[in-house]
């Protein structure tokens, strides 16, 4: 069977998928080609080698991908579902994965079309389910690594596929849902709840962002960040030439200093900086790493916005420059392309603890 992966992402970002697939499969000298129409939301990458295909899953860390949002394998394509019968085929390709899973997932892209096959797989789960048990499938084995994804292109067409639990997305379509907090003064605090989300996960951000830490918010107005960070209970230094919102100041938890975010140094250091400045992607990326490098804080989550063309060149241009501007410090940079981004990607820098001896 040839092994084919299957990528989901943002819609109009195929090529980038396109492009850090094709470059992470040459580092380990694999070859094939990759299947991306512009704005599908989805991309496939197919090795000329099956072997070497089941090499590159294996290769591809989840956690360090930018442009994903979810990686697959074993993708097969089931086309041609006769409108009589869609549920055949598609336990057919299923079973031809395993019988033992932990967890089914029923997905479309995330285009319009997309939401408009919910019109179809939303009354077609029922029996999809009833099929699959009588098939002998099982979903709740508490010891398969694996989970089962069905992916609907189309009314007449889906991917099945396999994801490994501990390297791919736990969230459907690889977006985690998250409602607009009442109380936060604009929308782009989701972009930072997500980053906490994704980057720390719910166990690791109780013990990193504690009560009582300090951060400092790089333009900050009107405080969409800040205000998750007060939500922590941490205190906040916001800087931004721009208002803040004034449940905010009130909260006794903030400061508000009236700097440019690009040129302020903290008169300590904190345990967190985070930015979120409408500034060259470079000088952002160069501010990040000097907070880093001069011992201002420990860990930081900052925005990097894209330009519209050579995106993934970019990206790969930050991390150069952040690597080159630690000078020495050993830190973690992880880059990711939020569901709550949109021309742009999200990077948590954080010290590396030393190795004990």
């Amino acid at each position: 069977m040839a092994e084919s992966l299957l990528f989901y992402c943002r819609p109009g970002f195929e090529r980038e998928v396109a492009q850090e697939i094709t470059a992470a499969s040459s580092r380990i000298d694999v070859t094939g080609f990759v299947k991306a129409k512009p704005g599908s939301g989805y991309v496939v990458y197919q090795a000329h080698e099956p072997k070497r295909g089941e090499d590159l899953a294996r290769h591809l860390d989840f956690s360090e991908l930018v442009f994903p949002r979810q990686l697959l394998r074993d993708a097969v394509l089931v086309g041609d579902l006769p409108a009589g019968d869609r549920i055949t085929p598609i336990v057919a390709a299923a079973r031809e994965r395993g019988t033992r899973f932990n967890g089914l997932q029923v997905e479309m892209p995330d285009t319009n079309e997309g939401k408009a096959l919910s019109t179809l797989t939303r009354p077609l789960m029922p029996h999809l389910e009833k099929a699959f048990a009588t098939a002998g499938l099982v979903f709740d084995h508490p010891r398969s690594p694996d989970r089962l994804h069905v992916f609907f292109i189309g009314g007449t067409a889906c991917y099945v596929a396999v994801s490994a639990i501990d390297n791919s997305s736990p969230w459907p379509m690889g977006i985690p849902r998250l409602r607009m907090p009442r109380g936060a003064p604009s929308r782009s605090t989701l972009k930072l709840a997500e980053a906490i989300l994704v980057f720390l996960g719910p166990e690791e951000a109780e013990k990193r962002l504690q009560p009582g830490m300090t951060a400092v918010d790089l333009g900050a107005s009107p405080g969409g960040w800040t205000w998750q960070l007060v939500q922590r209970h941490m205190r906040v230094l916001a800087v931004d030439n721009g208002p803040l919102d004034t449940a905010l100041l009130d909260s006794g938890q903030v400061k508000h200093r009236r700097e440019d975010g690009l040129r302020f140094q903290p008169p300590e250091p904190v345990d967190w900086m985070v930015c979120d400045m409408v500034e060259q992607p470079s000088h952002v990326a160069e501010l990040a790493a000097r907070w880093i490098r001069e011992g201002w804080c420990r860990e930081t989550i900052f925005n990097l916005k894209l330009p519209m063309k050579k995106r993934w060149e970019e990206v790969q241009a930050c991390r150069e420059r952040i690597d080159a501007a630690l000078g020495g410090v050993e830190a973690r940079l992880r880059v990711r392309q939020l569901y709550h981004d949109r021309e742009e990607v999200t990077a948590h820098l954080a010290v590396e603890k030393p190795a004990r001896s």
